[in-house]
């Protein structure tokens, strides 16, 4: 963590906050404010890989926003200095909220009723981690490794009654993403991808080309027509719907916090609550989230002014009208490309098959990430940020379109400032 305290220590210093307000305006730049990087499953080998890929594409400002280890982010701060792009740190957690469960309401989740997503954006408290985030980041490790461990021993268990014994155990399925990342055990926290992707490459090790077809039906309880052998990405995803999957028959019950302690784990961590939006990217539209309207005013409940589209999923025409719908309800509103696949996908953000996104929208994006920007600066010199400790707006603005202008203002001359090695 030395490495992203020293960011954070020079992002403090880039000058005063009133400096900096008064400072002239500055330009736009090509942004991404959600990734996940390795060991998170990630499209990803190295950080380094990302950050020389940001910078070859000249996305200058990248939001790193991880599940459960954030000590790669030390990593990836230095790196990011190295090439000129400016770091926003976040992260994500998985949550439920229990009247929606019962209700069997689906929010930004489309396979499970009142699972929740929600991210944090410009986290600033990693290392000393104030006691509360610490406790509640250790519940989910421990029950999130619990689970995958009972994963692992019933995926082997079916491998093997179905004549493919893998020899797979939970150490094994670590040191394979430890060589694949080259990173120390305690980075590794497994996930559901992990688990796909060991089984499918141990077992294209066991079996022949020609043998693949008709063994892999059988373990996943396919017809061959089915199957497509060849492509292991599909295969990995048909491991993970067949056998993990609610139902299925190596589903483990999840554990998870509550959307309340998520909550306040983000604002312990000096971050701003965040919503991932799904809209389009399930069909139909989860009835969380549908009418826009309606979720603007869910999410507000919540006690969220922030949202962020992951827009690959998204048609250009659903995106226009849940970003601006946002926009214009005061929300500041982000966009990245999670490359929590192994699509390696360009770091830009489009919407669904490669569609552009519109300049206007990319202004939209590019001031939420500022926000973010600004966010971080003002926690580190101990003002209040783009929402208090509480995750109340910052009350120095009468409207939430000053809050937004101002905000952007800040964050663009701080993005500057850093990349000017100020």
């Amino acid at each position: 963590m030395n490495a992203l305290q020293t960011t954070l220590d020079r992002l403090k210093t880039l000058g005063t906050p009133q400096e900096l307000r008064a400072g002239a305006p500055a330009g736009r730049a090509w942004c991404n404010s959600h990734i996940h990087l390795p060991p998170n499953f990630s499209a990803f080998e190295s950080v380094k890989q990302a950050v020389e890929l940001a910078a070859a594409q000249d996305v200058r400002v990248v939001g790193v926003t991880n599940y459960y280890d954030y000590e790669v982010y030390g990593d990836f701060a230095q790196l990011a200095r190295r090439h000129g792009i400016f770091p926003l740190f976040g992260l994500e957690i998985i949550a439920l909220i229990d009247e929606l469960v019962k209700g069997g309401v689906k929010i930004n989740d489309p396979g499970n009723p009142g699972r929740i997503y929600v991210c944090g954006k410009g986290a600033t408290r990693f290392a000393p981690m104030e006691a509360r985030a610490q406790a509640l980041l250790d519940i989910i490790r421990r029950n999130d490794a619990d689970r995958m461990r009972q994963m692992i021993r019933k995926l082997e268990a079916i491998f093997a009654q179905r004549g493919l014994p893998t020899g797979l155990d939970e150490a094994a399925i670590v040191g394979r993403v430890m060589r694949r990342h080259g990173c120390p055990p305690d980075r590794v926290y497994l996930q559901e991808r992990h688990l796909c992707q060991a089984f499918q490459e141990v077992a294209y090790q066991l079996l022949p080309p020609e043998a693949r077809r008709e063994t892999m039906a059988r373990v996943l309880g396919l017809a061959e027509r089915d199957l497509c052998p060849t492509e292991p990405v599909k295969l990995q995803n048909e491991i993970r719907s067949r056998l993990i999957k609610s139902g299925k028959p190596a589903f483990v019950e999840e554990k998870f916090l509550s959307f309340e302690e998520a909550y306040q784990m983000i604002l312990a961590m000096g971050a701003i609550p965040c919503y991932p939006t799904l809209a389009d990217g399930t069909t139909p539209i989860c009835p969380f989230e549908e009418p826009v309207d309606k979720l603007i005013a869910n999410i507000r409940q919540r006690g969220m002014h922030f949202v962020e589209f992951i827009p690959i999923r998204n048609s250009p025409q659903v995106l226009r009208h849940y970003v601006k719908a946002m926009r214009a309800a005061g929300l500041a509103v982000t966009a990245g490309t999670e490359h929590n696949t192994l699509d390696l996908l360009p770091l830009e953000p489009t919407c669904a098959g490669g569609a552009p996104i519109d300049d206007d929208l990319k202004a939209i994006f590019w001031e939420g990430a500022c926000i973010v920007a600004a966010h971080q600066f003002l926690t580190l010199n101990g003002q209040c940020g783009f929402v208090d400790s509480a995750g109340r707006p910052n009350p120095a603005h009468r409207t939430d379109e000053e809050r937004l202008a101002a905000f952007s203002a800040l964050g663009a001359r701080v993005i500057r400032r850093y990349d000017r090695g100020v």
